[in-house]
């Protein structure tokens, strides 16, 4: 019997966080669509979509939200380990809870990249996809992230967006660059 090995690419969790409307999914698609042309490996972890799996019983609170992304930090890492290139969009507001899904990549063995998508609140407002803007705007939503709500803007990513002005094929582009550069692609 021959057992064969394939060489796999590196497994790694791009961590895409920024204020509600910023392009963090929008970008993640399109990053996807071209990695996986060419073969990669590549899953999306959307905080929107994979909270009512995950989390259903959180609420908002910090300490729900910042378990919410430590369990999505724990499923992408699972992910990485197997040579998946991960894209999680997830708001993830406070700092601590993001590097604390850094550090459970980095003693599991992943790579982990941070991506802040720092697009303007005011851009956000105006793209507004899931009215939220607009509902807090009328007192029908509170603490939301980046108005009335707390988000501490990463300290040192390994790349910082600004969606702003910019399309996202030129956007994807930088993104491509990074994974270049850390070889992951």
């Amino acid at each position: 019997m021959t057992i064969t090995t394939e060489v796999r690419a590196a497994g790694a969790t791009v961590w895409l966080t920024g204020l509600p409307s910023a392009g963090k999914t929008t970008l993640a698609e399109a990053l996807a669509e071209r990695l996986r042309a060419g073969g990669r490996a590549v899953e999306i972890l959307d905080g929107d979509a994979v909270r009512p799996i995950l989390s259903p019983e959180l609420g908002y609170t910090r300490s729900d939200r910042d378990a919410n992304v430590a369990r999505i930090g724990w499923v992408a890492s699972r992910l990485a380990r197997h040579g998946v290139l991960v894209l999680a969009c997830v708001v993830s507001p406070y700092a601590a809870a993001r590097d604390g899904v850094r550090a459970a990549h980095e003693q599991d063995g992943t790579r982990f990249l941070e991506v802040h998508v720092a697009t303007p609140v005011g851009v956000c407002a105006e793209r507004d996809v899931k009215g939220l803007y607009a509902r807090q705007r009328t007192g029908g939503l509170r603490n939301l992230t980046g108005i009335d709500g707390e988000y501490e803007a990463p300290r040192r990513p390994e790349l910082r967006l600004d969606t702003h002005n910019r399309t996202v094929e030129e956007t994807v582009a930088e993104l491509i660059g990074l994974l270049d550069k850390e070889n992951l692609v």
